[in-house]
């Protein structure tokens, strides 16, 4: 076989399979909802009423979400980590996991997406609220 030959049956190949997984696509019921995607593609100026396409955007968009949840998850375990390395006291360290947005924001980050959020601070819990309203 030549070299134009390969390809060209490579090229059938790769055809083929995109075929395939777009009539998947069909069958496939995201966990993001297609009217929702239409909603914010419509937002961006993207119309397309081909409906494989708009699952697949949904997939790719489920499968960043479930990454940066899982670098944010990894964040915050390392941070807890470190916490209790640094206090020496086993018996402090807690089974629950709290993620923070600092977590979340270095998952971001490593994903090219910048938050900037703003820093916020009380003297209470109740701080800011109707004083009408406060149990103290």
């Amino acid at each position: 076989m030549n070299q134009s030959q390969q390809s060209s049956d490579g090229r059938h190949e790769d055809d083929t399979s995109l075929t395939e997984f777009l009539a998947s696509l069909m069958d496939y019921t995201p966990t993001i909802p297609d009217e929702l995607v239409e909603h914010y593609l419509a937002k961006s100026g993207f119309q397309c009423p081909d409906l494989r396409l708009i699952r697949l955007v949904a997939v790719a968009t489920q499968k960043f979400v479930a990454e940066v949840a899982t670098d944010a998850l990894r964040q915050c375990q390392a941070r807890q980590a470190s916490v209790v390395k640094d206090k020496r006291d086993k018996q402090q360290k807690e089974k629950r996991l709290t993620l923070t947005m600092e977590d979340l924001s270095k998952a971001l980050r490593e994903h090219g997406v910048n938050v900037k959020h703003q820093e916020y601070f009380a003297d209470n819990p109740s701080t800011g609220m109707d004083p009408a309203s406060r149990d103290e």
